[in-house]
């Protein structure tokens, strides 16, 4: 005996897309902006115009806008900073916060 049943499945499922974070690197009086081109299109993957540009907002502006990142990819990028600036001896520091 089979029987026919119809069963209505409602799926409501929201999903949201992830927060976002600015990665921003700080102005000092030691880095060289040099280096900081270097950072630039090493860890944020920039042309060197884009460097050059994103550069010159931070000294102008005492800090930059390096990218927008999901949480672990701005953490990420964040520790590649500081371990390439120690590594080199300059104390450039980065941070990120939410867009």
């Amino acid at each position: 005996m089979a029987t026919n049943i119809d069963l209505e499945v409602i799926n409501e499922i929201s999903i949201k897309d992830p927060k976002k974070y600015k990665v921003l690197l700080l102005n000092d009086d030691y880095t060289i902006m040099e280096f900081v081109i270097d950072v630039l299109k090493s860890v944020f993957h920039k042309s060197p115009q884009e460097a050059e540009a994103v550069m010159l907002e931070i000294h102008k502006n005492d800090k930059g806008v390096c990218g927008i990142y999901t949480h672990e990819i701005a953490e990420t990028k964040v520790m590649q900073v500081h371990k390439k600036a120690r590594d080199s001896g300059f104390p450039l520091k980065a941070e990120m916060e939410e867009e």
